[in-house]
């Protein structure tokens, strides 16, 4: 299994929009490196959801339900998409800043390419990521 984060403004889609529908077509992503996480991720692989705009936290737990086949939104070029179901969310958000000033996450793609906004998480990460939001799974 791998595990992933993907980035949403939480005005545009939050995690409790995701919730509601209980399933969304992860697509609309326009970047190379981000295309090749989306092409490498795997039905069941787990997927943190992470708020960024004012809010900057990881703040709910997906899983991938459908890997990646070309994006409906894309009116050119190769693009991809994934369909994502939540699964969890997180008993506490952990912010960007206690990311920062983890030693373990503070090396996350999170941290190092800012802009990215679909991106691997390493599984000791993952299992960090857990325990600071203090959710069991």
């Amino acid at each position: 299994m791998n595990y992933w984060l993907v980035k949403q403004e939480p005005e545009a889609y939050s995690w409790s929009d995701f919730l509601k529908d209980g399933k969304t077509a992860w697509t609309g992503v326009r970047n190379y490196a981000a295309r090749k996480n989306l092409r490498g991720m795997k039905a069941g692989d787990r997927v943190f959801f992470y708020h960024s705009g004012e809010e900057k936290s990881v703040v709910g737990l997906a899983r991938v339900a459908r890997e990646f086949y070309p994006d409906p939104t894309a009116d050119e070029g190769d693009w991809s998409a994934v369909d994502l179901a939540p699964e969890k969310t997180l008993a506490q958000p952990v912010t960007l800043a206690a990311i920062k000033a983890d030693k373990i996450l503070k090396e996350m793609v999170l941290v190092r390419q800012t802009r990215l906004s679909v991106m691997p998480v390493t599984p000791e990460q993952f299992t960090r990521l857990l325990a600071l939001s203090e959710t069991k799974i």
